[in-house]
């Protein structure tokens, strides 16, 4: 079963465990996020400790095909965001294996 993690989340755990305002929260998820994304653009990486690295790859264009049509079409070019986890991110997920 999959369940996702929203915003909505997240702020009712800031709320909960640093016991600020739900406005409080909000705005500072909203800040951190946006501060993510801004450094992103302008870096192309950011690094935050014991999360992983985010960072921006170009991909060229290519040839892509529809699996239920079998059309094919051209994908065009694009930066994508990747991501690689860090190693305490790695062992800690694994510890409970």
């Amino acid at each position: 079963m999959r369940i996702n993690l929203t915003k909505k989340d997240i702020i009712n755990s800031i709320y909960m465990q640093l016991g600020f305002s739900k406005k409080v929260s909000e705005n500072l998820l909203e800040d951190f996020l946006s501060t993510i994304l801004e450094e992103l653009i302008i870096s192309k990486k950011v690094k935050i400790p014991k999360l992983g690295t985010f960072s921006i790859r170009y991909k060229k264009s290519r040839i892509g095909r529809n699996p239920k049509t079998l059309e094919k079409k051209i994908i065009a070019e694009r930066n994508v965001v990747l991501f690689k986890p860090s190693n305490y991110l790695k062992n800690l997920i694994n510890i409970n294996e």
